[in-house]
């Protein structure tokens, strides 16, 4: 009787996600959005510290593949394994900080649709303070004054013209 060939490995029908921050890995259908899979990941973490970013791929000694908000999570084979990234020294612009580049003030919201066809997006808001809103009464007060200017010089229009084809 001859030894049957071990079956080959099938392929995975989930592909494991590990949170850094939580420790914790969660399961995900092959071919889920990435953007999906992080926005429940993060759901479940505190808000108070830095949620993660994005997912990626890594495996020692190689270079990690970063996985965009729209892809889809896929399994690179063996060796290769999903996390999520946390990058607590970047802005929300993915600018370093403190490398004399110019501070962005916004706060990122996870936006929520109800067909949920943008879930998992990042929407930069900016942040409105009284210094804001005192520039824009400034500017709204500069456009009422240079508006009076032109009315008053729209109105002597015709004696200006006057005087000068008298003198002339």
């Amino acid at each position: 009787m001859a030894e049957a060939e071990p079956s080959p490995r099938p392929t995975p029908t989930f592909l494991e996600v590990m949170c850094q921050r939580s420790g914790k890995t969660r399961r995900f259908a092959v071919g889920t959005d990435s953007g999906f899979a992080l926005s429940l990941i993060n759901g479940g973490l505190d808000r108070s510290k830095p949620l993660a970013s994005h997912i990626e791929a890594f495996k020692e000694g190689e270079e990690p593949i970063a996985f965009g908000p729209k892809s889809d999570l896929v399994d690179y084979g063996h060796g290769w394994k999903l996390r999520t990234v946390l990058e607590p020294d970047f802005d929300c612009g993915g600018i370093p900080k403190g490398e004399g580049t110019p501070q962005v003030t916004a706060r990122i919201r996870q936006v929520t649709s109800p067909d949920s066809s943008h879930l998992g997006e990042k929407v930069l808001l900016p942040v409105i303070s009284f210094l804001y809103i005192g520039k824009i009464i400034v500017v709204f007060v500069l456009m009422l004054v240079l508006g009076a200017i032109f009315t008053l010089a729209l109105e002597n229009l015709p004696q200006l013209i006057l005087f000068f084809k008298s003198s002339v």
